[in-house]
């Protein structure tokens, strides 16, 4: 018997004996890799941080156990756990009287050498069985002393006949290195507020915006109370980092504060010290929400849901649709209660039949189909008018008020049509049948379960541009004068409803690499329904385009959202980001795996490739897999249905040309100097001063409390660990170069601590119960930005060195809010948010710390949003923004200490205007975070250029250089001296703080 062949998905990195389990979300994407983050230390957190990859290779496969693994057997491993992600070609006998479930549990454990689970039946708790023919394909959800874990899932396949059962192979993760305790030490109350504020945050604490005419609701950091960010807790989940890091699942629901935009966030809190560890959207959109340029635009009121386009040349528009209209017939008047077939216009203008239905003998005919499922669970699909509902008022719920789509005669008219139910309701019919036909499966769920389409969505009364799943049905926005209604392409339904078959099968976490194959699946399944349906060849150069047929005016290429055949590959169009912008690269990244599978199925043929697609997805891929693993799993698929040898070769040669091989992502490189490797920590920001930087960082699995260190800019030395061992989340540090100030998160309060650089005790300067988003600090003297979204709203506050409490810029004014502050030179320098007649004002106010006066600087118009402040010896600079209704571009504006002289050495009205973010300044330099404003002539897909870059401008704005001409994102700079700076570097699919002496240049 030849050797098992044992690969390994990706090098991995383990301490001692003990799998770390952090590997398979590194490969998912879902570590916390994406930006902000920071490197590992030793396990014992009192040494210094290492250099990444000083442990490498992953654990070897296990193949003992009381039944040798046949020959032919492949076994892959996972690093980070004994557990093996792939074991194909077994032929072992199971129980074959045993129900499903059972039989998979008694085989693992009769297998514990191989598969090292040590009671399956205790910790491998049944999700369901999917059965087509004589194959059985098991799920399991791990638990970990009874809780669930996330994206632990395996996956157990079997055959029957003749009365036997036997097993043909196992994939998926369970996680062998979880020790957590799991008694919280937060309470639920405390997770969901934290939840609800981190939410809030991310979508506008870099920001201090202008409400409207009802100022009181928005110092709350809310809008009206329909449309209030709220959470509810799932309880305790544990995110399989390291030993394991128990957490909250909190569901966050409401609208962005600012843009009204539709939000429902995963937020994973710790159960030790309440501190957010992991946030992503649970909102699976056809494209993503902000829009072209894929950085996050607080403050914007941009239309939700603008969409991105490939960036290819437009071409003549082909559309190979046999025509339908003289084979469509409707049926007689039926009986109430009876099907019948009806008929509607679709917005290409090809009449097609419609399986609708009649409630009562007088009444009108509704869009809702009753013979699909008639023979089964007698479900229906129905489509549903939503002209009158916000897309908040549908997300994740139902409202009580909702009808079905409705005519007086079977045959729908103009009004079905612009509303987009027409196509809704007659594409849901055709993914359904397409699904029944080819797969065998009835319904999303496999099971028979109704399909719910809702139509003409919009967003606070204006266009909604966009399409959802949200877990329970398909949301399709009204569309405006440039777009279509969104049901208006068969491939966007089919992606759509796709993103239901996903979520009942592999259920692939959307963020990261798991998101970027959910969406690639749904992409491949929706392309593939659309061609077949339309007769159209895959030799057609617009055959693999996803949207094509949403625009009223452009031609199919210069409108389509996304192309397969677009020839992305790892090397060349990977692009790190972190998970608040494209929840991790979910569209941004898809079509380099959609770009293999269409490969596959121009060179394999549709029928055999969509089978292997559709068995790799509901028997073989996981919660947490990434591209490697999903090659993987499409491989094994292939061989599972008989594949030869050359048509596995093709299977290979596919995700090779893509650049989909394992350690794809060691390839990625950068060009500037880097001072801490592979990050990995959220939601906190770096800071330079004084020659010295200082950030917050994990271990390597990111599974232990973040811990603030220090380090010289200039890579001399070793960091210094500032923060105690605690148990604590100690994040956002500041450093003046003598002292170093941060936040810790605990599970009773949170606290603002320092220390000096050269050593000393810990000094707690503040505990509260609010938010503190940032710390600065100068000359011993500290300010903070305080934000209580369920008390007292954002106040400035600051502590003089023997101060027993602080003192607030604002006077803590239940009526004014105040944020964003920097310290420099004896001032502090803030945004404000001000009573002003009848309604609220904006602006900048500086503060001389030896007169204690305060000064409002000049203004050049009315500012409606403020951004970050910076101060130098001579000037104050600040980030503004008069426009909200434009693609987003910043003013950078300065003025002089005394608040005169106000200039802009940037404007926002000009050509080359900057969607700028995070802003430092150095005496000779502006640095911020930006993207260029998109070029306005509808090309360009979202790509690298369209990131948040580092930017330096002249302190008088006569320079503008890129600071680094790496891809991927590039965030939170710190200004040291002259045009030194720090930053966050996604480069390399990881997040690294790395350092430049001078700017890039132009960057081409």
């Amino acid at each position: 018997m030849r050797e098992p062949r044992t690969t390994s998905a990706r090098t991995g990195r383990r301490k001692g004996a003990a799998a770390t389990g952090g590997a398979a979300l590194l490969a998912a994407g879902l570590l916390i890799t994406a930006i902000p983050a920071a490197h590992a230390t030793d396990a014992t957190r009192t040494g210094h941080p290492r250099p990444a990859g000083a442990h490498t290779g992953g654990p070897a496969a296990h193949t003992t156990g009381t039944t040798p693994p046949a020959t032919g057997t492949d076994i892959i491993p996972l690093p980070g756990t004994d557990t093996p992600a792939l074991v194909d070609g077994l032929h072992e006998p199971a129980d074959a009287k045993a129900a499903p479930a059972d039989a998979a549990r008694a085989h693992l454990a009769a297998q514990r050498g191989r598969y090292r689970i040590p009671d399956p039946r205790r910790d491998l708790a049944p999700v369901g069985t999917l059965r087509h023919g004589a194959d059985e394909t098991v799920r399991l959800q791990q638990r970990h002393r009874g809780v669930p874990v996330l994206g632990g899932q395996y996956v157990v396949r079997m055959e029957t006949g003749e009365g036997r059962r036997t097993v043909t192979g196992t994939s998926g993760k369970y996680f062998t290195g979880l020790t957590v305790g799991t008694r919280p030490a937060v309470d639920e109350d405390t997770a969901v507020r934290r939840a609800v504020s981190a939410t809030l945050t991310r979508l506008s604490g870099d920001r201090l915006t202008r409400p409207g005419t009802d100022g009181a609701e928005a110092r709350r950091g809310t809008r009206a109370e329909r449309q209030a960010l709220r959470g509810s807790s799932a309880g305790l989940v544990v995110v399989p980092r390291g030993e394991g890091v128990l957490t909250y699942h909190v569901t966050v629901r409401g609208t962005h504060p600012v843009t009204g935009e539709p939000v429902l966030q995963h937020v994973y809190v710790d159960a030790r010290a309440g501190y957010p560890v992991l946030q992503y959207t649970g909102i699976k959109t056809l494209a993503p929400a902000t829009g072209t340029a894929p950085a996050p635009r607080p403050g914007t009121q941009a239309r939700p849901g603008t969409k991105a386009r490939p960036g290819t040349k437009a071409g003549p528009a082909q559309d190979a649709r046999p025509a339908q209209d003289a084979r469509v017939r409707e049926s007689a008047p039926a009986a109430p209660g009876t099907p019948v077939t009806g008929s509607g216009t679709r917005l290409d203008g090809t009449k097609v039949p419609l399986a609708v239905h009649r409630p009562a003998p007088d009444g009108p005919y509704v869009m809702a189909d009753h013979t699909r499922m008639a023979d089964t669970t007698g479900n229906t699909l129905t489509t549903w008018d939503a002209r009158d509902k916000d897309v908040f008022d549908v997300l994740g719920t139902w409202p009580d008020d909702l009808k079905p789509v409705s005519s007086a005669t079977p045959a729908f008219g103009p009004d079905a049509t612009e509303s987009g139910a027409v196509d809704a309701h007659w594409a849901a019919g055709q993914v359904f049948d397409y699904y029944k036909e080819r797969h065998g499966r009835t319904g999303l769920d496999g099971r028979g379960s109704a399909v719910n389409s809702l139509v003409g969505v919009t967003a606070f009364g204006a266009p909604y541009v966009n399409a959802f799943w949200d877990g329970t049905k398909m949301v399709y926005g009204s569309g405006d004068e440039e777009f279509r209604p969104l049901s208006a392409d068969l491939d966007v339904v089919g992606h759509e409803m796709t993103h239901g078959v996903v979520e009942n099968t592999a259920d692939l976490v959307y963020a990261g690499q798991s998101g970027a194959l959910n969406e690639a699946v749904a992409d491949y399944f929706g392309n593939a329904i659309d061609v077949d349906r339309s007769g159209r060849s895959m030799d057609d150069p617009d055959a693999g385009l996803i949207g094509e047929d949403l625009c009223r005016t452009t031609a199919p290429r210069a409108c389509a959202l996304r192309d397969l055949d677009d020839g992305a590959t790892t090397a060349k169009d990977f692009i790190g980001v972190t998970f608040g912008v494209d929840n991790g690269g979910v569209h941004l990244n898809s079509t380099i795996f959609s770009g293999a599978l269409w490969d596959l199925r121009q060179d394999l043929g549709p029928v055999l490739a969509d089978r292997i697609v559709y068995k790799a997805l509901t028997e073989y891929l996981t919660p947490l897999d990434g591209f490697t693993e999903g090659r993987e799993a499409v491989v094994a698929a292939a061989r599972a249905l008989g594949a030869t040898a050359r048509q596995t070769d093709t299977v290979k040669r596919s995700f090779n040309a893509h650049g989909i091989v394992r350690g794809w992502e060691n390839a990625l490189g950068a060009d500037s100097d880097t001072l801490l490797r592979k990050v990995n920590t959220d939601g906190t920001q770096v800071h330079a001063g004084g020659g010295w930087w200082t950030a917050a960082t994990s271990n390597d699995d990111g599974s232990e409390p973040y811990s603030v260190y220090a380090g010289r800019i200039d890579g001399k030395g070793a960091p210094r660990l500032m923060s105690p061992n605690d148990g604590r989340f100690h994040v956002n540090p500041a450093t003046d170069g003598r002292t170093v100030v941060w936040v810790a998160y605990g599970a009773e309060n949170v606290e603002i601590l320092s220390r000096p650089l050269a050593g000393g005790p810990v000094k707690r300067l503040l505990t509260t119960q609010a938010d503190v988003l940032s710390v600065r600090v100068d000359r011993g003297v500290t300010v903070f930005d305080l934000y209580d979204l369920f008390g007292d709203g954002r106040h400035v506050g600051l502590l003089r060195p023997g101060d027993p409490r602080p003192a607030y810029v604002d006077g803590a004014r239940t009526d004014t809010l105040t944020g964003l502050p920097s310290i420099g030179h004896g001032r502090v320098a803030y945004a404000k948010l001000y009573p002003a007649g009848d309604g609220d004002r904006l602006g900048v106010e500086i503060l001389d710390l030896a007169t204690g006066k305060a000064v409002l600087a000049e203004q050049h118009g009315e500012p409606q949003s403020l951004g970050g402040t910076g101060i130098n010896a001579t000037h104050v600079f600040w980030l503004n923004d008069e426009n909200l209704d434009d693609e987003g571009q910043t003013t950078i504006r300065r003025t002089g200490h005394d608040g005169t002289g106000t200039y802009d050495i940037s404007s926002e009205y000009k050509p080359g205007a900057l969607i700028a973010g995070d802003l430092t300044v150095s005496d000779t330099a502006v640095t911020v975070s930006a993207a260029p404003a998109p070029a306005g002539d509808g090309s360009g897909a979202p790509a690298n250029a369209d990131l948040p870059k580092i930017w330096q401008l002249a302190a008088d704005g006569s320079r503008v250089q890129r600071m680094s001409c790496d891809r991927g994102m590039q965030l939170s700079p710190a200004a040291d001296s002259g045009t030194r700076v720090v930053w966050l570097d996604g480069t390399s699919g990881w997040t690294n703080l790395v350092t430049r002496a001078r700017p890039a240049g132009k960057c081409g």
